[in-house]
């Protein structure tokens, strides 16, 4: 307790305050409250709205300096006495100890806001710090970004952060196991923060996992950003001696840098969040830049995703119908079923711009199933109304479907409600599926082809081509890749001698030259800087040409030699259609024939017994 009079002296002061602070009562008397209190920081007008009468008391906490220079925290209340007239006379201060509360709510603070492994900020520390940033107003009011520079207006005032994640880090965890991946993390850390922190008062922060983050506020462009992301990765680049281990560990990073009136906290972080996993996409140990437009491509991706289920609800599905054309009489054989998605605000998504999305989420294998159902039934509809043609349909099967359903029950029961025969009913599977690991698709499409139903591998060529597989798989269908159809959209040799495919198949190949090959030759300046040895681009598209020819033609005979027909994609002329039919290919389809159409595009062809060529 203490006695002050109106100058701000101690007038009387006892025992347990003169203890409080290392003092001895006698020195304290006529002291001047300041020496012992500090001003700074008290509430305006509280003290001399008290002296003068115009409230009566008044709390606070506040640091007293003790005589050995640390300081004691303390609650005091300050309380006015008057005179017998009513008058200020006197100030009553009653202090009491509250250093030991202190300390644990600062023990408990800095719990609250950092990572209890590594030390560092943790995820709430960074978004404190990152609001704060964020803020608007015309100055720092007191803080400097990590260049020293007094913060400008918000307008001109820009934020920036390095969102990494280390790259195989789970495997380390799995393999070594968790205390020797804690290990690495603290050795990360302490690294980031001597790197970084200390050099450039940046705050580094652990925001979860073996996820950091770098905060620059008062950033100066993206430039200083991706520098920021370049030292990091120099940074960790140097191996780390972990409990006897030397490891090896690289990042990804993503980067983003903007004006703080343009964003806020949480998108700056999500479109880092962002970015770090397109750097993991482009090939990892790396930074990558914000792109706005892969942002809002990522989100329409996002939004297409979430929307896959619902739209399936709402009907927003649709098939269109490709023919799979006989290439040695003309005649319809088949018809490919493309699903096609009618969305309310993108318009017509063809499959690549959903299929995937599909996969990833799930949703390919209710859609997988709508497909099926809705294709046989359209296929009985063509056996009821052209009986004598028996045209098929071919069905594209994920390897989800196979995983993640009963892919036989489904197309037995989709067989069976439809009345489809098995026969008409094609499967087409990618090679890359077909062939992975395990043996659940090969046990699957064993029983579909027991069931009578027609397998093929689809994009045949650009998997696995592990030839001795197909003498074992149960497939029928060989679909070429549309790759190896490129090289027959130029025109065959002009001589009469023997082609490529003559060699394979027999015949040369005529036919109409497409605008492709006279544009590469058009494109040939005669002030090419071309080395002499480089061979003419003429000379290299017949390369290609004979080299496509021959591979088509190989592959050709290796399907028949096993019982297999093989079916060619992407047929736009009627010399591509010719050449390919020299080769022994068996069907074939593309907008030469038709373009995927409603079912009765399949339906008008079979009345007329062939498609007529497409005029382009």
């Amino acid at each position: 307790m203490a006695l002050i009079d109106p100058e701000d002296r101690i007038i009387e002061v006892n025992p347990a305050f003169a203890a409080l602070i290392g003092r001895g009562v006698g020195e304290l008397v006529r002291t001047h409250l300041h020496e012992i209190i500090d001003p700074e920081g008290m509430p305006p007008g509280l003290f001399t709205a008290l002296v003068h009468g115009q409230r009566e008391r008044f709390r606070v906490e506040k640091p007293l300096k003790h005589r050995e220079g640390h300081t004691v925290w303390s609650k005091v209340t300050v309380s006015l006495i008057r005179d017998p007239a009513g008058q200020p006379l006197y100030t009553l201060a009653l202090v009491e100890d509250i250093t030991e509360q202190r300390r644990l709510g600062d023990r408990l603070e800095y719990q609250a806001l950092h990572d209890p492994l590594t030390r560092l900020p943790n995820r709430t520390f960074f978004f404190e710090r990152l609001d704060a940033a964020c803020l608007p107003g015309t100055e720092d009011r007191g803080n400097r970004g990590g260049s020293g520079r007094p913060v400008a207006v918000a307008e001109e005032r820009r934020v920036g952060v390095c969102y990494l994640d280390l790259d195989g880090f789970a495997a380390i965890n799995e393999t070594l196991g968790h205390h020797i991946g804690d290990e690495l993390l603290i050795a990360v850390a302490t690294r980031l923060r001597r790197g970084l922190s200390e050099r450039d008062a940046h705050l580094v922060a652990r925001m979860g996992g073996d996820e950091f983050a770098v905060l620059v506020t008062d950033s100066v462009g993206s430039e200083q950003l991706t520098a920021l992301a370049g030292r990091i990765l120099e940074v960790l680049e140097r191996p780390f001696d972990v409990a006897g281990h030397r490891l090896v560990v690289t990042a990804s990073i993503g980067v983003v840098e903007r004006s703080v009136h343009e964003t806020t906290p949480t998108d700056l972080v999500k479109d880092a969040d962002s970015t770090l996993y397109w750097s993991k996409a482009d090939g990892r140990a790396r930074w990558t830049l914000y792109d706005p437009d892969r942002g809002a491509h990522q989100l329409t991706r996002q939004l297409l995703a979430t929307a896959l289920r619902p739209a399936l609800e709402r009907g927003e599905f649709t098939i269109e119908y490709q023919p799979l054309v006989g290439l040695a009489d003309g005649a319809v054989h088949g018809a490919e079923a493309l699903v096609r998605w009618r969305h309310p605000r993108y318009g017509t998504l063809s499959p690549d711009r959903f299929i995937p999305l599909a996969e990833e989420s799930g949703a390919i294998v209710p859609l997988g199933k709508w497909v099926l159902e809705e294709s046989c039934r359209q296929a009985r509809q063509w056996l009821t109304e052209f009986p004598d043609t028996e045209t098929f349909v071919s069905v594209n099967l994920a390897a989800r479907q196979i995983w993640d359903s009963d892919v036989v029950a489904d197309v037995a029961r989709a067989l069976d409600s439809t009345g489809l025969p098995a026969r008409l009913l094609q499967l087409e599977i990618t090679e890359s599926a077909l062939l992975g690991p395990g043996g659940r698709p090969l046990q699957a499409l064993q029983a579909l082809a027991d069931m009578g139903v027609r397998i093929a591998i689809d994009d045949f060529g650009t998997g696995y081509s592990n030839l001795a597989y197909l003498s074992r798989l149960p497939v029928h269908v060989l679909k070429l890749d549309g790759t190896f159809i490129e090289g027959f959209r130029d025109p065959a040799p002009p001589t009469a001698g023997h082609s490529a495919a003559a060699a394979v198949g027999g015949g040369g190949g005529g036919g109409a030259s497409d605008a492709s090959s006279a544009t590469s030759s058009a494109a040939s300046p005669a002030t090419s800087s071309a080395p002499a040895e480089r061979p003419a681009l003429p000379e290299l598209h017949s390369r290609r040409r004979d080299a496509d020819e021959q591979i088509v033609g190989a592959m050709v005979q290796l399907a028949h030699t096993l019982g297999l027909t093989v079916t060619a994609e992407g047929i736009e002329s009627a010399a591509q259609a010719e050449r390919l039919r020299l080769t022994g290919c068996d069907t074939a389809q593309g907008w030469y024939f038709a373009r995927p159409g409603e079912a009765e595009l399949v339906a008008a062809i079979l009345r007329k017994g062939r498609p007529a060529p497409s005029r382009r």
